[in-house]
């Protein structure tokens, strides 16, 4: 029951984020200067007359009123449809199946580095704290907090696919193959520049979180009991620091689903990775209404998937959540 109410509560919120940022992101596309029906025609809008331009808009819905066109996408929605891409000539949903296993594979492999490499430099940081070493791993977390992203990818570009020539320099797959002889190897060889480049700057966040969260377990009765007896080291922190700072990581991890997806929008542009990242841009610039709202739905609820994954793996792990004060559930 107590889950069922949490489950609720939380699907609740996303209905309601879901309406609020698709209505924000379409009143912003629709009051911006680009021109969709420009953006569809292409290089051919010199060509097509006046009355021609006000048939494209009739057809697209666009000489509508905006709280019309608005609802009659939701309405839309609700039945599935996503509408036509203006830019890619294609259904929404298409484009976003397209491109969303490539964006996935890149987030899965930057997000999984990060968390591991973070949590161990971490540990090691908090376990020697005061020392060379923990000064060196937080002198290199703060230049990565201040590092942007498309820089350190353009760096890495440099070194590993112009001057070494060991990786590709961008796309998700070889130039020239079909999409039927692309192996997962080949996506993976791809992947691998711009899951780097996410996965440097992700490891920021949760190394430093992980060494304060360890700190103040270092502090605590017990520990030093512990340490009383005799138990440092390895032994210490594997039987007692790593089970007690593990959770907050890990929140804090799935809680970075924003950071990852907004870092990966810059990662594909400089990589030219063709995964959703690329997608929104382009319908941004291009006025592709259908196909922006379409991702901006899909990025919301990956977000909210990962806090809600944090949140759930918290509820189920620790009791202390699931009962306030008075009787009443988190």
């Amino acid at each position: 029951m107590q889950l069922a109410i949490f489950i609720v509560k939380k699907i609740t919120r996303l209905l309601l984020l879901l309406v609020a940022v698709s209505l924000i992101t379409f009143l912003l596309v629709s009051l911006s200067p680009v021109d969709p029906v420009r953006a569809y025609i292409g290089a051919d809008m010199l060509m097509i007359s006046p009355e021609q331009k006000v048939a494209i808009e009739a057809y697209w819905g666009l000489n509508e009123a905006l709280f019309i066109q608005y609802f009659n996408w939701l309405t839309s929605l609700l039945s599935g449809d996503f509408g036509i891409s203006l830019i890619y000539r294609l259904p929404v949903i298409d484009v976003i199946a397209d491109r969303f296993v490539s964006s996935f594979l890149l987030m899965g492999m930057a997000w999984g580095l990060a968390g591991v490499f973070g949590v161990i430099l971490g540990s090691f940081a908090a376990m020697k704290q005061g020392t060379w070493i923990d000064r060196l791993i937080r002198g290199y977390c703060f230049i990565l907090l201040a590092t942007p992203g498309f820089w350190l990818g353009l760096i890495l570009l440099m070194i590993f696919a112009v001057w070494l020539g060991l990786l590709p320099i961008g796309l998700s797959a070889p130039i020239g193959v079909l999409s039927n002889e692309i192996s997962i190897t080949d996506r993976l060889y791809h992947a691998i520049l711009p899951a780097l480049t996410l996965s440097i700057i992700g490891v920021a966040n949760v190394c430093l979180h992980t060494r304060e969260k360890l700190l103040e377990v270092l502090e605590q009765p017990y520990i030093k009991q512990a340490r009383a007896n005799g138990l440092n080291g390895k032994k210490l922190f594997f039987r007692h620091g790593l089970r007690n700072m593990i959770l907050p990581a890990i929140s804090v991890h799935f809680a970075s689903f924003g950071e990852l997806f907004g870092g990966a929008i810059l990662a594909e542009q400089v990589f030219s990775y063709p995964g959703l990242g690329q997608a929104i841009v382009n319908a941004g610039l291009n006025g592709d209404v259908p196909l922006l709202l379409g991702v901006v739905i899909i990025s919301a609820c990956f977000v909210f998937l990962g806090n809600f994954l944090a949140d759930m793996f918290y509820f189920m792990v620790d009791p202390r959540l699931r009962v306030r004060r008075g009787g009443r559930f988190s």
